[in-house]
């Protein structure tokens, strides 16, 4: 019984599906594609058309095309065909239709679907009004504006169920964009709502642009809200790196991060462990980062509330103009004092803003302009003073459109308060209260009691005070401030403070006031160290190029002297040598006699005089040195003359005779005997052999004036031995005669 119901059944299938074609109608295949019908270029497609057992080819094509797409499949059980496209273009775009065939008869077409091709454009921008930040319930209108000539625009919404707008066109005279504007039904918070836009051409509908980028609307839900925190603090210096994380519950699925200044959302879907933390990685941080931000998460159960603010603030935005932060009147003041903080800048920021070790500190104040100085400022009162006051200080400068966007900041200032436990240091200076510029100075702060650090502070000064650690010394604990050559702009009043490790900004009392006083001109030493140096050098090379060029003065005068003094020589020589050939005609043997007024005593050879006076130091062969000195009466006045250190040598000479000198007396005898007949002997032996000559180093020495050298004889004989003369350096050569120098 069961088997012959099992054959009827199984027969009355087969009839069924088989009816159609006996009778001729055959039913339409049903169309599908694969991934989706909307699909960018260069995309892979698969179309699927599916119809009836025993259909033996199935044909694919697009609507105004001659030419379908036909393949056949395989016998039973295959009832559908795919038809696939490795490559999407914007050709393909279209509508499509399939139909199959079966014993020689063709089935209907089925339904048209749709094949849309994204990417043939560039795409539009998508921005929602008021804000992509909205309540459960809450009307948004969104808006689609494309730079092309393109009168189409389709709106789509991501998730399970697609919808599609083709809202009403304006064309924007102002900004020559089309623009297309869409109301969103009211959003809840159980789902998520992520739009995107295209545009195209209505002549082509099915090629459409580019998608714009995905628009997700954070909705403000009912689940509790994320923790946002930024790691490295909220003020980032331009170009560093910051992570922001955002912590929700333990099944949220995906996290949100959102700029309310620049209306731009970061999200990620892969919480870091352990499973309820989203991370936000900014890598270099720049101007559009900067502002505040809000945190979302999104589960299974709907949405979060929204985070609390996170102000991100990008500092060294203004490089141009430093700030500077200074305290009036000390950076130390007592537990119930008031101070003030100034921040001043050269640049006309609108606001000043004080932070305290990298928090907001106070309000921002608006600059003042100070005519005189030609700088803006503002005034930070701060008091009465309690521990929590204290710490670094920097100041900042910006202006008021972009309060995220910050200067470079001021320079550090510490702020410490006294009076927090019942310590006095003492202080004191050595070598004394009183010194002059360029000394030394050293000033001492000790106590008794325990302290790990003294501070030197000085009244009035804009600098920070002086901080060292202290060294437990002859029974005491002690620091030494030592300044090296002081000015005096370091005259004034000088306090110490100590401080333990465990609150580095409390400090003991101040000490008893020391008053440092600095007298005196400024000297070279007092330079900073590195300026000390170079004057220095300075004074050494300038010493040294002085001292060498009074050398080579020096120098150059004793070459242009004997220059000059050689010149006189020649010239002397030249004059006698006229004169003598005057006297002495060719072949004569005789003395020649002259009349006393034309001549009145005989001149010495030139070529005698000059080898006698010059002489080489190089070349030193035999003999010892011999020393030269010439004396002369007491009462006639010292000349400069030349010391010579000579020693012998072989030179050869031509006809050098060592002449006498004589006295007036001598001559004046001489020319009467001549007048009266008697002939003098007035010619110098010459020797034809090799005569000894004198080499000598010559050096600038006062010495007494040269004895004359005996006459000649009578009888006309040379000397045994030829004589030595030196010559003046600022005389003629040769010896004066002693009458002639009176």
């Amino acid at each position: 019984m069961t088997f012959t119901f099992t054959a009827l059944l199984c027969l009355g299938l087969t009839l069924g599906l088989w009816i159609p074609v006996l009778t001729g109608s055959l039913p339409k295949p049903i169309l599908r594609v694969h991934p989706d019908s909307v699909v960018s270029m260069q995309s892979k497609v698969t179309f699927l058309c599916e119809g009836i057992r025993g259909a033996r080819s199935y044909c694919l094509y697009i609507k105004a095309s001659q030419y379908p797409w036909c393949t056949k499949i395989l016998p039973e059980p295959y009832n559908k065909a795919e038809f696939s496209i490795s490559e999407i273009d914007q050709h393909h775009a279209g509508i499509y239709h399939c139909y199959y065939q079966i014993h020689g008869k063709f089935s209907e077409d089925s339904d048209a679907l749709e094949l849309v091709v994204t990417g043939a454009h560039s795409k539009p921008s998508l921005s929602a009004q008021p804000s992509t930040v909205v309540t459960s319930g809450q009307k948004v209108t969104l808006q689609c504006v494309s730079g092309q000539n393109y009168d189409r625009f389709i709106l789509t919404k991501e998730g399970p169920q697609k919808l599609y707008w083709m809202p009403k066109l304006w064309y924007n005279y102002n900004t020559e964009n089309i623009e297309a504007f869409l109301s969103v039904q009211p959003v809840t918070s159980d789902q998520r709502w992520t739009f995107r836009c295209y545009s195209y051409g209505s002549q082509n509908p099915q090629v459409w642009s580019e998608p714009s980028d995905p628009l997700e609307l954070l909705v403000s839900g009912s689940l509790p809200k994320p923790i946002i925190k930024a790691d490295s603090g909220s003020v980032i210096s331009f170009t560093t790196s910051v992570t922001i994380w955002c912590q929700g519950t333990m099944d949220a699925e995906v996290y949100f991060l959102h700029n309310e200044r620049s209306q731009k959302t970061w999200k990620t879907q892969t919480p870091q462990e352990p499973g309820n933390k989203g991370k936000f990685f900014i890598p270099s941080v720049t101007e559009e980062h900067a502002g505040q931000y809000r945190c979302y998460c999104y589960s299974s159960n709907g949405w979060s509330e929204p985070s609390d603010t996170l102000e991100l603030v990008v500092t060294g935005v203004y490089k141009y103009y430093e700030l500077r932060l200074s305290v009036l009147p000390i950076p130390v003041v007592t537990v119930g004092g008031n101070m003030t903080l100034q921040c001043a800048s050269q640049s006309h920021y609108d606001k000043f803003i004080l932070t305290k070790e990298d928090q907001k500190f106070t309000s921002s104040l608006d600059t003042q302009h100070i005519p005189s100085s030609g700088q803006y400022q503002a005034l930070f009162v701060m008091g009465p003073m309690t521990p929590n006051l204290t710490g670094t200080f920097r100041c900042y400068g910006y202006y008021k459109n972009t309060p995220q966007l910050w200067s470079v900041p001021s320079e550090a200032l510490e702020i410490h308060i006294s009076g927090q436990f019942l310590v006095t240091p003492s202080i004191s200076v050595k070598p004394n209260s009183t010194v002059h510029s360029g000394e030394n100075v050293t000033l001492l702060c000790w106590s008794m009691y325990r302290l790990d650090t003294f501070i030197l502070s000085k009244k009035g000064s804009a600098q920070p005070p002086l901080r060292l650690k202290s060294k437990f010394q002859d029974r005491q604990f002690q620091a030494e401030f030592s300044i090296s050559a002081v000015t005096s702009h370091l005259s004034g009043t000088y306090r110490c403070y100590g401080s333990q490790d465990s609150s580095l900004y409390l400090l003991s009392h101040a000490s008893v006031p020391v008053e440092l006083t600095v007298s005196g001109r400024i000297r070279t030493s007092t330079l900073p160290p590195t300026t000390s140096m170079r004057t220095d050098g300075l004074q050494w090379y300038l010493k040294a190029l002085i001292g060498v060029s009074v050398a080579f003065l020096l120098l150059l005068f004793i070459l242009i002297f004997i220059f000059l003094q050689r010149r006189h020589q020649r010239k002397f020589r030249k004059d006698a040598q006229k004169e003598k050939e005057l006297k002495l005609p060719a072949g004569a043997t005789g003395p020649i006699t002259g009349d006393r007024g034309h001549q009145k005593r005989s001149i010495p050879t030139a070529a005698t005089q000059e080898e006698s006076l010059y002489a080489s130091v190089e070349d030193m062969q035999t003999g010892d040195g011999v020393e030269l000195n010439s004396s002369r009466p007491p009462e006639e006045d010292p000349q400069r003359e030349t010391y010579a250190q000579v020693k012998p040598s072989r030179l050869r000479r031509a006809g050098a005779v060592s002449p006498s000198v004589m006295s007036r007396e001598q001559l004046d005898t001489e020319y009467e005997q001549a007048e009266e007949g008697q002939e003098v002997d007035s010619q110098v032996a010459e020797s034809e052999e090799p005569q000894d000559v004198t080499y000598a180093q010559l050096c600038s020495r006062t010495l007494q004036q040269g004895t004359a050298a005996p006459p000649l004889s009578q009888a006309g004989e040379a000397p045994e031995e030829p004589t030595v003369y030196a010559a003046l350096a600022t005389a003629r050569a040769g010896a004066v005669p002693k009458d002639e120098e009176q």
